[in-house]
Order: structure tokens, then sequence, then C-alpha cells
């Protein structure tokens, strides 16, 4: 393999001033820089990344930890991390925690053991050891929260108004005329959860049907979601519309529906949540709450990135929501489904 020493024999300069022309090029004159360039794409030369993380003390390398690798809706939130990433000349690293605190107590290792320079977070908890490392260093610590936002962490984050998007959602509902509308959330500690049904329960309360507000339990995924709309089916009084705290859960009711036979959108309304790509191309197609996704783990990327080289930006990024109106929410029926 080629040395700096090579290029600097080809390029007519100082080793010196090759370790500059790579390390900082800022710090070397254009024409010299474009030189060594050329010397060292001539040779093949390759930088030794093991080298250049003991002089820098950085990885060049960033973890992300996901709760569940399998849900869809991350996988545009880590495609948008990789390309904030890649366009920083950093690499992702990617930990599937599978919602287990000591996979994600395994991998928040790697920071303290300066595997990773920087850390996000997709799930809603912090291990043990970035807590550690957060109380040891404050904001400086390079870890950060997207999505499942909970202030309680103490961490940077990047996130929607989960409140504000689903009572939008809800008074889109009522607005159409629903009076009964079931919400099927996801597990009762997610922030999440709560924060979509603070929400759900505002809109609710301010058009006087609270009481009339049914809660069923689900975890996002669709398996909770056809359960929770086998649940709903053939109540008396049951209710004529269903908010799902996730596109997944929509999808499972959706099912439910179908094998029911029961209409939709003309005997029962469904509105889900995140607005996959796949929603719009369901029969029908799937109203829901749009969350930039993408954006979040651009955002999240650069959020983490700027305090590694300390850099001033703002801690708490809340993003914009749309909600999608498509066919799969309608006036309610006159009579019960």
């Amino acid at each position: 393999m080629p040395t700096i020493y090579d290029i600097a024999k080809r390029a007519g300069v100082s080793a010196g001033t090759v370790s500059r022309a790579l390390s900082r090029p800022e710090k070397v004159l254009p024409t010299t820089r474009a030189r060594i360039e050329q010397a060292a794409a001539t040779l093949g030369y390759v930088p030794n990344a093991a080298a250049r993380t003991l002089k820098t003390q950085r990885t060049g390398k960033i973890l992300v930890t996901v709760p569940d690798i399998a849900n869809p809706f991350f996988a545009q939130i880590l495609q948008g991390a990789e390309e904030a990433a890649q366009a920083a000349d950093y690499a992702v690293l990617l930990g599937d925690t599978q919602h287990q605190p000591e996979r994600e107590e395994r991998y928040a290792q790697m920071l303290r053991r300066n595997e990773a320079d920087g850390l996000i977070v997709l799930g809603h908890r912090l291990p043990p050891t970035a807590r550690e490392i957060v109380t040891r260093l404050g904001a400086a610590a390079p870890v950060v929260n997207g999505c499942e936002f909970d202030p309680s962490l103490g961490i940077p984050s990047v996130h929607i108004d989960n409140a504000s998007a689903a009572r939008a959602a809800m008074t889109h509902l009522y607005a159409l005329g629903h009076e009964r509308i079931a919400v099927i959330g996801g597990p009762a500690e997610n922030p999440l959860h709560q924060q979509r049904l603070e929400g759900a329960r505002a809109a609710a309360r301010a058009h006087g049907r609270l009481r009339q507000l049914l809660l069923l339990p689900g975890d996002f995924s669709v398996e909770s979601g056809h359960a929770a709309g086998m649940r709903l089916i053939g109540q008396p009084a049951a209710p004529t519309a269903a908010f799902c705290f996730s596109d997944q859960m929509a999808l499972g009711c959706l099912a439910a529906c179908r094998e029911s036979g029961i209409g939709v959108p003309q005997d029962f309304s469904i509105v889900g949540f995140d607005d996959l790509p796949s929603s719009r191309y369901l029969t029908p197609p799937l109203t829901s709450v749009a969350q930039p996704m993408r954006e979040i783990g651009i955002r999240a990327v650069q959020l983490v990135l700027a305090l590694i080289e300390n850099t001033q930006v703002p801690h708490q990024q809340t993003l914009d929501f749309r909600l999608m109106l498509r066919a799969s929410t309608a006036a309610p029926p006159s009579a019960s489904v």
C-alpha cells in the first residue's frame, strides 16, 4: 500500500504537507492540494481509518438504535439518516433492539467504548450507559432522540407534535358527523400513545363526546389492529369510526372490516397515523397523519453531528405534520355498524 511518503515524493512536497492536505485541506494552497490529491489518486492511496481514529479521536460512525427493524415506519427514517451521514462522510451503525432493554444497553456501551461518535435513539428509553453519558456531559452529550419524543429523557430530539396531530385526525372525524369513535392505541407506557391519546381526548372533549370515546389497546402492529377491529364489530351501539395510532394497526382494522363484510367508508371510517408509502395504495386508500419520516432521520443525524462538533443548533426540533384525506373516511351511516 502506498504511504504519504510515496505521495510526497510524487507530488514534490513534504510528508507533513501531504498529511495536512489529507486531514485539514483548508490549510493547504488549492494548487498544492490538487497536486497531492492527483498523486494520491494515481497511486491508489487509501487513508488508514484506524490511524485517523487514533489521531482525531473520531470513528466517523453514528450508532442508530431501532426498536423494531421489521416495522416499515423506521425504513424511511433510516434512509434519511443514511443520506445525511453519507453527506457528512460518516457511516451509520444500525442496532435492532427488539424493544429489549438489555439490547439497548449493549448498543449504548459502544458509545462509551468509543466505537461510535454519537447515538440516535429511535425508541423511548435511554439505557443506563447512555443516561450516564448524558449526566456526565450534559448538553454536550452526542445522544439524540428521534420520533418517540419524551421530554423526561432530557436530550435533544426531532419529532412532531403528536397531540396536535391526533387532535386534527379526531376533529376530521367529528366534522364528518361521527359521534362514537374508537381509538386503537399503543402500549400504555409509550410516549407516542400518551401524547396521541391526549390529543384524541382533547378533541372529544371539545365536541362534547368524551364519554362516547372508546379506547382499545394495541401495540402498533397489524395483528393488534386486526384484533381491535374484530372486537369493535358487532358491539351494541358500536363506534362508526376508528382512529388508529399507526398505519399498521389501521391496516389490521381494515382487514377485520373486510372479513366481516363491513364496508369502508360507507359503514365504517378508519384513520391511521404515519402515512406509510403503501397506505395510499390500500383499498380504500387510507386517511392518515403524515410524518416527515425521511426528514426526521436527516435532522437527527445533523443534530448529533452538531453536538459532536460543538455547533449551536436548536436542540428540540418539532417538524410539521399533515392530515392526508383519502377514501377511508366519510360521513357515518344512519344506522349503527
